[in-house]
């Protein structure tokens, strides 16, 4: 039997932006392929109930648990004798974890160094000394199908469980939520740093107008160490029909099931956008120091709203400016905008002056 490792990036939104890469390798290769992902313990939940990976292999070098950390990893791959490593991530280490594993074939871009430690090389495109931006989507499905695989929708794609789904209908419940599609959700963090989030004060004022006008509740979304900042939203919108999932536990399966139910999303260029993406949800994303290239997929309905200022993108964690005005300039009455065109069907990029 072929043995299959996929290295799995470490981000929630880069992993969805995957999935069709993982869809074509499944497709490609058929059951007689055991397929391996090889991924961040906490990402485990957000693939859960799909069926392209025959087994998830978690890995994290600086974590407390020691049977997740590199030799481990290394001494698994030997063990099922890896006929093929795809390396989604760029990282130098992943092309040393698999070289160590024994993976028979090594398959990634150029980068870092670490193209003698691939036996299969693809090459980004450079512009001048950065690479060329280019829809990860895209970036995943090319390795796909220099791994042999046909072409593929860039169709994202995730799947609810039914433990997740009595999960969110018991927080529907919990939280006085409408059925059917009233709710729009609002996620205004992100993992990349401070310099994505959209002020509370400008989360709340959408929040309230959305209540007020367009007479939808509201779900405001929160991820680890973003409890309060969802309390102070929910705080500042003083509106009964705006409410958080700062007092339900906090996991990538519940996200999931809660976007299921809503109508759209808005949200920062981050790991809930592209879930509710990949379910099939209107998304209206926020960009900041983040460029929209990045995540560019024409099968998201999808509106983009940012502003139109010549440090932008700078893709730092912290505005090196120290103004951050690509996010504080962004005013609800934009944002809410957007929200219509996609209430009322009309998908168009949306730039602030």
């Amino acid at each position: 039997m072929t043995e299959i490792a996929v290295f799995l990036p470490n981000w929630v939104g880069d992993v969805v932006m995957a999935t069709p890469a993982l869809r074509a390798l499944r497709r490609h290769f058929g059951a007689e392929v055991r397929i391996r992902g090889i991924l961040r313990p906490y990402l485990t939940e957000l693939l859960a109930g799909t069926d392209w990976l025959d087994e998830l292999w978690p890995f994290d070098p600086k974590g407390q648990d020691r049977a997740v950390r590199r030799w481990p990893l290394v001494q698994r791959m030997r063990q099922a004798q890896i006929d093929l490593a795809v390396l989604l991530p760029n990282s130098l280490q992943t092309a040393v974890l698999a070289w160590l594993g024994g993976a028979r074939r090594r398959l990634g871009y150029v980068r870092y160094g670490r193209g003698l430690l691939l036996t299969d090389r693809l090459y980004p495109v450079w512009q001048g000394r950065r690479v060329a931006a280019a829809p990860m989507v895209d970036s995943y499905l090319a390795l796909a199908e220099a791994a042999g695989c046909a072409s593929e929708s860039r169709r994202l794609e995730l799947a609810v469980t039914p433990a997740e789904e009595q999960r969110g209908a018991a927080v529907w419940q919990e939280l006085g939520l409408a059925h059917g599609a009233h709710v729009i959700a609002l996620n205004t963090g992100g993992a990349h740093g401070a310099a994505k989030h959209w002020p509370s004060e400008h989360c709340a004022a959408l929040a309230r107008r959305i209540a007020d006008e367009l007479d939808h509740q509201v779900l405001v979304l929160c991820g680890p160490g973003e409890q309060s900042a969802a309390r102070e939203v929910v705080r500042l919108a003083d509106r009964r029909q705006v409410v958080s999932l700062a007092e339900q536990p906090v996991g990538l399966g519940l996200t999931k099931a809660c976007l299921q139910r809503c109508r759209l999303l808005v949200s920062t260029d981050s790991g809930p956008r592209h879930i509710a993406a990949a379910l099939g949800k209107p998304v209206v994303t926020l960009f900041g120091p983040t460029s929209p290239v990045w995540i560019a997929n024409p099968t998201v309905e999808s509106v983009d709203v940012h502003m139109n200022l010549e440090c932008m993108p700078c893709a730092r964690r912290v505005c090196p400016l120290g103004h951050h005005r690509c996010m504080r300039e962004l005013g609800a009455e934009r944002v809410l905008d957007a929200v219509r065109s996609v209430l009322h069907g009309r998908q168009t990029p949306v730039v602030a002056a």
